[in-house]
């Protein structure tokens, strides 16, 4: 069954097998505790700057990974594999952020497609 956008799902390929990703409540609260932010628009704040490191990106995934109910350790998330590198983990990480804060764009020509410029 597909990743279910409405509900915020999506869908990345790590280590050659299809994973899905959903950041529930708890998973948003896992993301406010390691990123010290008071509530859920401090976090979406924090993302629209575009800015990402290797750490953020494995939180983000390792909390939309068990936010779907995989049982993976942030240091495991940190050992996936993705066939497009950097870039592959970027765009699933600004995927899953799209699909959870949504924003003007979803997608629409000419605005915005999520919270890191130049990733569709």
């Amino acid at each position: 069954m597909p990743a279910n956008r409405r509900r915020g799902e999506t869908e990345a390929v790590f280590d050659g097998r299809p994973r899905r990703l959903v950041l529930t409540l708890g998973a948003l609260a896992e993301l406010e505790a390691a990123f010290g932010v008071a509530d859920l628009t401090a976090l979406a704040e924090r993302f629209e700057s575009g800015r990402l490191s290797a750490r953020d990106a494995t939180l983000i995934l390792g909390a939309g990974l068990r936010g779907a109910g995989e049982e993976i350790a942030d240091v495991e998330v940190a050992r996936l594999a993705h066939a497009e590198g950097a870039a592959g983990y970027v765009r699933a990480v600004a995927d899953l952020l799209q699909a959870t804060f949504g924003g003007a764009g979803e997608g629409a020509p000419g605005e915005a497609n999520g919270p890191f410029p130049g990733t569709s």
